[in-house]
């Protein structure tokens, strides 16, 4: 062997920049470039089940009541390897059901428990998230067993329910049914910092104002679920750090009631952890060594000594009795003065002055030592602020009050982001219907579809009315906490109504046809907007030449101001919508951007989003009938003009108005064809989104541009109907 061919030998053998990295996306290249990414993720390659499995079918054969029973005992089995604080692993499982819950935030309905994200970078190395790991691990063997029946996603959220009853609480209930993720969120923008824990300023127009904090973020750091434990940006002041966690938490959907019970019933029980200093803790899970095969964290000095865990950096417990739900943490808290202090590990924490040895809590690992409770900021926030006190002090008279209001903003806590109670899985899950799961009352079937097709199509409507009012009502549904959608017909409700993306002029014209024919033929209000716009576009083919029927499944109900809170529907309402081309002023995020966003949260693949928007563009279904990116001559038809029109090379584009719209000039003469937006160009100038349209465009396939224009309208269409859904 020569040489050369030694050299070549000890040299790498993977060709780096190939298919194992990751340093150089597109997007590091090309800063500006589309990122189409959250349109691909949780593609059938990452999933490793079978392509027949339904989660919700299998876990509605799961011995509930097994599960719920080893939980019980996994709760008191304390492993040597990870000890339980004073043998119960009670604080451990509610803090990993909790974080893994109380990353939703309700202005986009990402984040959240529903599909265990929580095993994912980055939040399973989030600093706030410390230790959750081995949670987890715990948990493995109960996984395990019951396999493909129960998803990692319902087994964190149980584990701290069931934590919560093994401590003395009576729960409100749990439903099965969430479907776990196989690898990290793409589409959930946690922030721009780059660094953990950095300073809150990065992420508030003015930190003294906490509503300023940037959307759709909730947490007042990046890496943290709610805000800093030792005040705001590290600095004690309990009536300053209120006013963060009522916006922090008001920004996860909880009232001030809500946020009182979870901050005193989370605190119950259970402990901080900060017998060390943080330099002495090892590197979080994705950045350790392969041999720690994903444990992160280590501890030192930890010793097998629950007492010597590492986690916040505040040490203490809240309460007397921190493996009970009882009223110990209100008596601690408002039966104590309180003084700023240091944890071992240098965290501000507040301790009580002159507390009695005897009501002290005893060390999680030798009973016969005692330490001093703790309170947090946030805790003391509770005592300062005067709405907290208030809500404290009522909780106080009424124990059984605050149980059943602690209980409840759990179950909220835990199901936020399930939508409909349909989605809803086994025998605990509570009958009562919450307005905060937009309850919608079952609609009829027994109706006769075609009769009402021909009521719609003898009416003075347009098909773009019809088409648009469908669209709007169904585009609001969001795929991240499966809110919104047609299914209620809450387009014909405050807020709704109202909003100026529905064009509430045009609506109301829309809304006094529909609505009588609903009421003479039997059928819903929802299902006949959904209709309408099936007639519209079953329209729109024949004009093009062709012919079909739109799949059409009744059973839509109506929904009532009385099932609706307005005020939690504000954060669906839509700025800017790309598929009919309109957004309601300048923002610093392109349409292209928004129109991913919009996609995204309908569910959609980039294919799925460019045929709809070629489709309704050539259909003139723009809002306010702006002709932007109508590039045919035969608007109202279902042709495939949009993309034969994009990818001529006969024509030209040029920016006008500083780039606010553009022309599309005929290249021989010069003369303007057409005008179009951003949202039009994109198709034509993002490499991915061109090879599609460059599809649609080809002469072969106008009934394939046809048939995934009605599949793709209809999938919108049937977003929110989870009783199709397997």
């Amino acid at each position: 062997m020569d040489s050369g061919n030694k050299k070549a030998l000890t040299g790498c053998p993977i060709h780096h920049g190939g298919n194992t990295s990751l340093d150089k996306p597109v997007t590091k290249w090309w800063p500006n470039a589309l990122n189409l990414d959250i349109l691909h993720q949780g593609g059938a390659r990452t999933n490793p089940m079978d392509e027949d499995f339904s989660y919700r079918e299998a876990v509605k054969a799961l011995d509930f009541n097994a599960v719920k029973a080893d939980l019980h005992a996994l709760m008191t089995d304390s492993q040597d390897w990870w000890p339980a604080d004073w043998g119960h692993y009670g604080g451990l499982m509610i803090r990993l059901a909790w974080h893994s819950a109380g990353s939703y935030r309700v202005a986009d309905g990402r984040g959240g428990g529903g599909g265990g994200n929580i095993r994912f970078a980055p939040l399973n190395s989030w600093p706030d998230n410390a230790s959750l790991d081995k949670a987890r691990r715990l948990l493995w063997p109960i996984k395990k067993k019951y396999g493909n029946a129960l998803s990692w996603a319902d087994l964190i959220l149980l584990s701290g329910t069931i934590a919560y009853e093994s401590m003395g609480l009576k729960t409100f209930g749990f439903g099965f049914g969430r479907e776990d993720i196989w690898g990290p969120e793409t589409d959930v923008f946690w922030g721009s910092e780059d660094e953990w824990l950095a300073p809150s300023e990065n992420r508030y127009g003015d930190l003294n104002d906490a509503s300023t904090l940037e959307n759709p973020l909730a947490a007042a750091h990046m890496g943290l679920i709610y805000v800093n434990p030792e005040g705001v940006n590290g600095q004690p002041d309990p009536a300053h750090t209120a006013r963060h966690v009522r916006e922090t938490f008001a920004r996860m959907a909880m009232n001030d009631e809500e946020t009182a019970a979870l901050t005193c019933g989370g605190h119950t029980v259970g402990k901080a952890h900060g017998r060390a200093t943080v330099d002495t803790i090892g590197v979080e899970p994705e950045a350790a060594g392969i041999e720690a095969q994903g444990f992160g964290w280590s501890n030192p000095g930890h010793n097998g000594k629950a007492t010597n865990t590492f986690t916040s950096g505040i040490e203490g417990a809240w309460s007397k009795e921190p493996t009970k739900f009882d009223m110990g943490y209100f008596e601690m808290l408002f039966g104590h003065e309180w003084e700023l202090a240091k944890s071992p590990a240098g965290a501000w924490q507040w301790e009580p002055v002159n507390i009695r040895e005897e009501d002290r809590p005893v060390d999680p690992t030798d009973p016969s030592r005692r330490h001093n409770p703790i309170m947090t900021d946030a805790d003391m926030a509770m005592r300062v602020d005067p709405i907290y006190n208030g809500i404290c002090r009522k909780f106080m008279a009424d124990p059984a009050y605050f149980r059943d209001t602690f209980a409840r903003a759990w179950f909220k806590l835990c199901h936020r982001d399930m939508g409909p109670k349909i989605n809803y899985i086994g025998p605990d899950v509570p009958e009562e219907d919450l307005i905060w799961q937009d309850p919608i009352p079952a609609g009829p079937t027994a109706y006769d579809v075609d009769a009402v097709k021909a009521a719609i199509a003898a009416s003075d409507l347009t098909d773009a009315d019809l088409m648009a009012t469908a669209w709007d009502s169904a585009r609001t549904f969001r795929s991240s906490d499966k809110r919104g959608g047609a299914n209620g017909a809450r387009i014909r409700l405050a807020p709704q109504k109202h909003w100026e993306g529905n064009e509430p002029a045009r609506l109301a014209k829309v809304l006094a046809v529909l609505e009588p024919i609903a009421a003479d033929t039997g059928a819903s209000v929802a299902d006949v907007i959904v209709l309408g716009g099936n007639v519209g576009l079953e329209h729109a083919i024949t004009r093009a030449g062709g012919s079909a029927t739109v799949p059409f499944s009744p059973g839509r109900g109506d929904a009532t101001d009385a099932m609706t809170d307005a005020d939690s529907f504000d954060v669906l309402e839509p700025y800017a919508d790309a598929f009919r081309n309109w957004q309601k002023t300048k923002y610093t995020v392109s349409p292209e951007e928004m129109m991913i966003d919009r996609a995204q949260l309908l569910g959609l693949t980039a294919c799925e989003m460019t045929v709809l928007v070629g489709g309704m563009r050539a259909m003139g279904l723009n809002h306010g009938g702006s002709v932007h990116g109508v590039l045919t001559d035969r608007a109202g038809a279902l042709t495939n003009d949009f993309f034969v029109n994009l990818t001529d090379m006969g024509n030209a584009w040029y920016p006008v108005d500083e780039g606010a719209r553009y022309e599309i000039r005929d290249r021989a003469t010069g003369s303007v064809k057409w005008t179009a937006t951003r949202a039009d160009l994109i198709f034509g100038s993002n490499s991915i989104l061109r090879s599609y349209a460059e599809v649609y465009a080809q002469d072969d396939n106008g009934a394939k541009f046809v048939a995934d224009f009605v599949a793709a309208w209809t999938k919108v269409m049937n977003a929110d109907r989870f009783d199709l859904h397997t």
